[in-house]
């Protein structure tokens, strides 16, 4: 998930580009660069903290500094401060809304994803792993993936070269699930893992028999994952197989899908629909002696 120091400040500078246009008027008429300031971020609610690595370059960007209260990591509490920085009072306000949107919403899937981490902990007797989807943002997905990574879940495929997964829409063009695996199998490397989508407990023991690493059980019912796994447990084939759950999965029905003998649980929500942490962050002036 460590994505090459260069890059990470080029798409950094990109989000700071966007908010700041041809500069600040704002800032620009009313605080002079010799100003100094000292910042502080505090989360005022209780959250998981995800996004400090992220936050402190972009203050260093900003030609600011930044330090750490807290751990990447670490659940805080209400008004607790997370973050100091100093430099320019005019760089601190300017990049202020990005450092904030950006900490608030890594803040936000790590909050979301530890959730659900802590119910498969407690009810998946800790062997079951919650994992995210591609369903993120728009040059948000590194992003949102480390934030889940964070909370201790599993970030599944960074990206489409990372893993063959033959959904549905391949299966309607490529042919059967035999002969999909059989042309991805040749065509790949063989450090690359083929998952494939079934809609039906079936096709659980075609996919095994053709080959596949991976059975994603979509939007499955789950007395249907059930037959599916005792589809698969007859054949003497359940072992050999990663069995991944996803569609129509909350936290408010997790448990029942932890309880049908899956390895994996997938949920896009927890990127694409995670609520944005509320945080806050205050400049003052440095007083001259």
């Amino acid at each position: 998930m460590e994505l090459a120091k260069s890059v990470l400040e080029e798409t950094l500078k990109s989000f700071l580009r966007e908010d700041l246009g041809y500069g600040d008027i704002t800032t620009d008429s009313l605080v002079g660069p010799e100003i100094q300031g000292v910042a502080n971020v505090v989360c005022n609610e209780p959250a998981m903290i995800a996004g400090l690595w992220e936050a402190q370059a972009l203050l260093e960007i900003a030609g600011c500094k930044g330090a750490s209260v807290v751990e990447e990591g670490e659940r805080v509490s209400a008004s607790s401060k997370i973050l100091n920085a100093t430099g320019s009072a005019s760089s601190l306000l300017k990049v202020e809304r990005t450092l904030l949107n950006l900490l608030s919403h890594m803040s936000g899937v790590a909050t979301a994803t530890s959730e659900l981490v802590e119910v498969a902990k407690k009810h998946g007797a800790g062997k079951i792993r919650i994992a995210c989807t591609r369903k993120t943002l728009p040059g948000l997905r590194y992003f949102e993936k480390r934030a889940v990574a964070v909370a201790g879940g599993d970030t599944h495929r960074l990206r489409l070269d990372d893993a063959v997964l033959i959904k549905d829409n391949h299966l309607a063009i490529g042919g059967t699930i035999a002969d999909c695996i059989k042309k991805t199998r040749a065509r790949v490397s063989f450090t690359k893992k083929i998952e494939v989508e079934i809609v039906d407990p079936d096709q659980a023991v075609e996919a095994a028999e053709a080959g596949a690493d991976i059975i994603l059980l979509d939007n499955m019912r789950t007395d249907q994952i059930e037959e599916a796994v005792s589809l698969l447990r007859k054949k003497n084939l359940r072992e050999r197989i990663i069995l991944e759950a996803s569609g129509g999965i909350r936290k408010d029905n997790l448990v029942d899908y932890l309880r049908t003998d899956v390895d994996v649980v997938s949920l896009g929500a927890v990127t694409h629909s995670a609520k944005s942490i509320n945080m806050s962050m205050s400049i003052k002036p440095v007083k001259r002696r």
